[in-house]
């Protein structure tokens, strides 16, 4: 079969970018061809039967860029066509939408006044939008959570038999089964911690977005020798000035350390002690699986979509909304006096094997394969 992944642009640090490399080497492995078309690929080369076009793209603001970009891309597909076209961001023309970002309209009148959608901007989202969820198209959507489904519904009346909830993706091979002292004394040796630290990990792009602001105002508020053996290390992609400055006011800037972006987050995470997620949006996070997975304790807002795993596993704690800065901590506090680690790590261990063990690692790709064989199907008929 061949496959076509529509995506605007791939770093190694993103989530629906990893996730979309991870489900493109999974149809890889099981003999299917694979060409990635990006506007932007910045790592790696993807493996064997996966190929990657780069296309240019013009405009002066973004969404005429991507606008550009996704009419660079089906000229292409005219001329090399493929059994289907799956799309990372939503547009028009796809056969499969992998849906990572909340619905567009929901967020954009929740959240923005009745000016942003007289903007160029928010007709490009919203009619790309329209364009895989409306009622009579035939676009596949596969959900990481079954909450955001209703909310299509609610604008789209998008049909039940298009969606397609998606189990969580455990990532064994590289966060399973690490050595958590040997991870530590790495962290220790790198930026100079002492032994017994206690070491808070916040892993994510984006700062704001993530809350890497409550989070330092947090390890502001911890009281006496809990405050003076804590470390907080942030990694991604984002500007760290403001974080810094923020740290500096709060007189905390010895202990908040902003490492950038980072290729072995499976091992400053089987280090660490806690991963703190106070995110203000966040359809799924994928970091909390990988947490779960390591053995790594979570403190998280329930406004993240995979927060529902970190409650069933009872493996940390998750906060309610609306957000509280001193609930948040509260709860930080909490977590780094109580004696209950050990028994955090084991049953996130326990819960993400048991998820494992139950679903297909390729429950993706199975679902491409499945869709390309309906199409086939109608065709016939």
């Amino acid at each position: 079969m061949k496959f076509a992944f529509l995506i605007f642009k791939y770093f190694p640090y993103g989530g629906v970018q990893r996730d979309m490399l991870r489900i493109a080497r999974d149809c890889a492995a099981k003999g299917h061809q694979v060409t990635i078309y990006t506007g932007r690929w910045r790592g790696d080369p993807p493996g064997e039967n996966i190929e990657v076009v780069l296309l240019r793209s013009f405009g002066v603001f973004n969404h005429q860029r991507h606008k550009s970009l996704i009419k660079a891309m089906f000229k292409k597909l005219d001329k090399n066509p493929v059994d289907l076209v799956v799309g990372f961001n939503r547009m028009p023309g796809l056969d499969a939408y992998y849906a990572a970002d909340p619905c567009f309209v929901e967020k954009a009148r929740n959240d923005r006044g009745w000016w942003y959608r007289l903007t160029g901007r928010y007709r490009f989202f919203a009619n790309s939008e329209k364009a895989v969820m409306r009622r009579q198209g035939a676009c596949r959507i596969l959900l990481l959570t079954p909450g955001e489904k209703s909310v299509y519904q609610k604008w789209y009346g998008t049909p039940e038999s298009r969606f397609y909830t998606l189990p969580p993706s455990i990532p064994f091979d590289t966060f399973a089964n690490l050595d958590h002292i040997k991870a530590r004394e790495k962290i220790c040796r790198e930026f100079d911690l002492p032994e017994q630290a206690n070491i808070v990990l916040l892993v994510g792009s984006a700062f704001i977005r993530k809350g890497l602001d409550r989070a330092i105002y947090g390890l502001s508020s911890l009281q006496g020798p809990l405050k003076r053996n804590t470390w907080l290390i942030a990694v991604g992609e984002d500007k760290p000035e403001p974080m810094l400055a923020l740290a500096k006011q709060l007189e905390i800037s010895s202990r908040v350390i902003i490492a950038g972006a980072r290729a072995d987050v499976h091992e400053l995470m089987a280090g660490a002690d806690l991963l703190v997620h106070p995110a203000r949006s966040e359809l799924a996070g994928i970091v909390l699986i990988e947490a779960l997975t390591v053995g790594l304790p979570v403190l998280v807002t329930d406004v993240c979509g995979y927060a529902t795993h970190v409650q069933a596993s009872g493996a940390g704690k998750v906060l309610p909304s609306p957000f509280k800065q001193a609930g948040f901590d509260k709860a930080l506090a909490e977590m780094l006096a109580s004696p209950l680690f050990n028994l955090w790590r084991e049953s996130a261990k326990r819960y993400t094997a048991n998820i494992a063990a139950t679903t297909s690692s390729t429950v993706e790709a199975d679902l491409l394969e499945s869709f390309v064989r309906d199409k086939q199907a109608d065709r016939v008929l």
